[in-house]
């Protein structure tokens, strides 16, 4: 499981925006991804980095069972 933060960064700064769990995916590239894609489908853009300019990912732990 993989909690990945969509920030922006003002005046140096990072504000995040929000955050995407993602519960399932086979590696943190693919979690990254199935974020970015959330992410901008979540706002209606075509793209998340219109909104933020960051994406970090974190590792969570794994999903029971």
């Amino acid at each position: 499981m993989y909690r990945v933060s969509f920030s922006k960064r003002i005046l140096g700064l990072p504000f995040t925006i929000a955050s995407v769990v993602v519960r399932s995916a086979r590696s943190p590239e693919r979690a990254l991804r199935a974020a970015e894609i959330k992410f901008a489908r979540l706002l209606g853009l075509p793209n998340w980095r219109v909104r933020a300019d960051v994406a970090e990912i974190e590792q969570l732990g794994s999903v029971p069972g």
